[in-house]
């Protein structure tokens, strides 16, 4: 059992388009909804999901509006605030920003996007790609009479289309690593972590399988390989192109790709993470108008700073802020992660080049101060 009904409300909760899928919930519901999260609120016991009655708000805020589904008892939770949350980048897809502006001037076409993401309750066509191939932003409605169902909606890959064609075949693979790291004053590291996604550009024609070989930790014992050039990977989040249940039996990422750029994967490891960049600072206080800092980044970077200011009489009393840090490497991953094979087989048995590119970055990276 999903959502009943779902709703976009602006930021006083005031109803600006909605969908009843099943009709099981008067939609006179939505009334209860903004008053319930005010009172949540205030009493500061704010919930994701609130109740009145028999009917629950299962609910999200994106920018000034808030999307809500109502649904009866035992409904999938998980099922509906995944739907919400797709629902968002389908419209930011359409339309960019999606805030209450760009409701109200793409009413038509939120309707039609509301009808092919949900029937009867249950999600359907989420994929963007696929959804612009029969509900295009400059028309004002669907043609009745000529309209036809695109093969992907009624295919098993409902997230390819068929008689795809390139000239020349190419996959462009992009392993991506974002270092979160805390440094307490004193140089200790309080938390560290990685979290890594791997992203596709394919340009493939047909429709090819594609089989991608990472040196994963799993995989490796259950070869009987070396362990010591594996990467154990925490909560590997898939693309829904990948075969689950290949994956569960031998390790094998087995998928037919989207066209264009998706995100195949996402993981994420909670290993200790050797600072890659080092902050020392040092603040001097040596007047009530003169502070001096000095920054330095390792043997290479140093910089020292003087603030006239009007008056530093007062001691800061929630202390300084730390230092945040943006870098980017390329060539490199913290963890080690290792693209060892991309196998493309396609019927037509053409030749395909794929291309690896290795990078980390700085995700929420900060070094507090003394």
């Amino acid at each position: 059992m999903s959502a009943s009904a779902v709703f976009i409300l602006d930021v006083k909760g005031k109803p600006l388009i909605s969908r009843n899928y099943k009709g099981d919930v008067p939609m006179s519901k939505i009334e209860h909804f903004m008053p319930l999260l005010v009172q949540r609120e205030e009493e500061g016991a704010l919930t994701p999901l609130l109740s009145y009655g028999e009917v629950h708000f299962l609910w999200i805020k994106h920018s000034n509006l808030y999307l809500v589904a109502t649904t009866l008892k035992n409904a999938n939770a998980s099922l509906v605030y995944s739907f919400l949350y797709k629902t968002v980048e389908v419209f930011c897809e359409y339309f960019k920003e999606l805030e209450e502006e760009s409701i109200r001037d793409n009413f038509v076409i939120v309707y039609e996007l509301l009808d092919e993401l949900m029937d009867f309750g249950f999600p359907q066509t989420t994929d963007s790609k696929i959804l612009q191939e029969y509900i295009t932003q400059q028309s004002n409605k669907l043609e009745t009479g000529k309209s036809r169902v695109p093969p992907t909606v009624t295919n098993a890959v409902s997230w390819r289309s068929e008689g795809i064609k390139y000239k020349k075949n190419e996959v462009f693979i992009d392993v991506i690593e974002s270092v979160n790291l805390l440094v307490n004053a004193n140089g200790s590291v309080l938390l560290s972590e990685i979290v890594g996604t791997i992203k596709l550009k394919v340009f493939l024609s047909g429709m090819p399988e594609l089989r991608l070989g990472l040196n994963d930790r799993v995989l490796f014992e259950l070869t009987g390989r070396s362990k010591n050039k594996s990467v154990e990977l925490e909560d590997v989040k898939f693309h829904q192109c990948v075969r689950l249940s290949r994956f569960d039996n031998d390790r094998t990422i087995s998928f037919i790709p989207p066209d264009g750029d998706f995100e195949l994967m996402s993981y994420r490891l909670s290993t200790q993470v050797k600072p890659l960049i080092w902050i020392e600072s040092v603040i001097e206080k040596f007047s009530h108008s003169r502070v001096e800092i000095m920054v330095k980044g390792g043997k290479e970077y140093l910089m020292r700073a003087h603030f006239g200011l009007p008056s530093v009489e007062k001691e800061e009393v929630e202390g300084r802020p730390p230092i945040g840090v943006k870098f980017e490497i390329p060539y490199f991953t913290v963890s080690g992660i290792q693209v060892r094979y991309m196998k493309i087989i396609e019927k037509s048995g053409y030749q395909a080049l794929p291309w690896v590119r290795y990078i980390t970055q700085s995700g929420d990276y900060q070094l507090r101060t003394s």
